[in-house]
């Protein structure tokens, strides 16, 4: 072996073991900050790990691809816990509701953009978060077809705690209060054809080291307890939780909440990314009585989150 093919290999090797950290922190399942951080980062990695692996072989740098494929390995065998999430059994003839969820990102003014991202999405239930002064001026507009609203945070333009909101074709049946616990989030009960369903619109803050370290963990506490205060029975978590579900955040809101994620494939941040490259961090939680019928991406908002489209019918018991 020529010494610059040596070395090639050798740096490739280095670069895909260092590649596969990101998968044994996802597997390891330590809730350590350091490590959470590295397990949010999996699908787009193990996607780069796939691509060096191949121009290893096209170099044959066989070395570099036997290591490649074991990170290739690793790496998947991490992400397949967020990609391919349980749907739940569906009950047969039972009713079809639509949601689409959407982070439409505060400085975000593009307000054609938004509403026909929603129109075209054709959903029951809308919720959105982290919506700006553009949107809020023209809230008709943008919700027009959706008369039953629930809104966190004031309607006039200006400084506003997160906004978010809860719209629908169907009555909403019980806004749920606010609290000061630290959690940006609305909540309401639906009277959807499915019964009524709890649904909450939840933005957690960024994890660490871009926000302090135990933000996000006593926020999903604060959701545990909004849920216990709610009516029982269905119920439909969604928004941005800076967190992908197979983290130690999704961990924590399957527990706590016991409510499974629908699957993260493709993935909804950055719009930068085509949505194959990006991580999903945009998540829509159920209760096991709902079933999951489908779930994709919608049209861009002009936000850098990507939306998503969610159908959900009766689970069987």
């Amino acid at each position: 072996m020529s010494l610059l093919k040596l070395a090639a290999n050798t740096a490739a090797c280095l670069v895909l073991i260092g590649l596969s950290v990101f998968g044994v922190a996802a597997l390891s399942g330590v809730d350590h900050r350091w490590v959470d951080i590295l397990a949010q980062f999996t699908a787009p990695v193990l996607l780069a790990a796939a691509g060096l692996t191949l121009a290893c072989a096209l170099l044959r740098l066989w070395p570099a691809v036997g290591v490649g494929g074991l990170a290739i390995l690793i790496l998947f065998a991490a992400v397949w816990p967020q990609w391919m999430t349980p749907m739940g059994l569906r009950q047969p003839d039972q009713p079809v509701i639509r949601v689409y969820s959407a982070n439409l990102w505060a400085p975000n003014t593009d307000v054609d953009a938004m509403r026909a991202s929603i129109k075209g999405a054709d959903a029951d239930i809308v919720i959105l978060v982290e919506v700006g002064d553009a949107p809020i001026a023209q809230l008709d507009r943008l919700l027009a077809g959706y008369p039953h609203r629930r809104v966190n945070g004031r309607l006039t333009p200006g400084p506003s705690a997160a906004r978010s909101i809860i719209a629908s074709r169907y009555p909403i049946t019980t806004k749920l209060p606010g609290r000061a616990d630290g959690l940006s989030a609305v909540g309401a009960v639906v009277a959807t054809p499915l019964g009524p369903i709890t649904v909450f619109g939840v933005h957690l803050t960024r994890p660490w080291p871009y926000e302090y370290q135990w933000g996000q963990i006593t926020q999903v506490m604060a959701l545990t307890e909004r849920r216990k205060a709610a009516a029982p029975g269905a119920t439909l978590v969604a928004g941005d939780f800076n967190s992908v579900s197979s983290a130690r955040i999704g961990r924590q809101i399957k527990k706590d909440l016991g409510l499974v994620p629908a699957p993260g494939f493709p993935g909804t941040w950055p719009t930068r990314l085509p949505a194959v490259l990006g991580i999903t961090i945009d998540q829509v939680y159920r209760s096991p009585d709902l079933a999951l019928v489908s779930r994709r991406i919608g049209r861009p908002t002009g936000s850098d989150h990507y939306p998503v489209v969610t159908e959900f019918t009766r689970a069987k018991p």
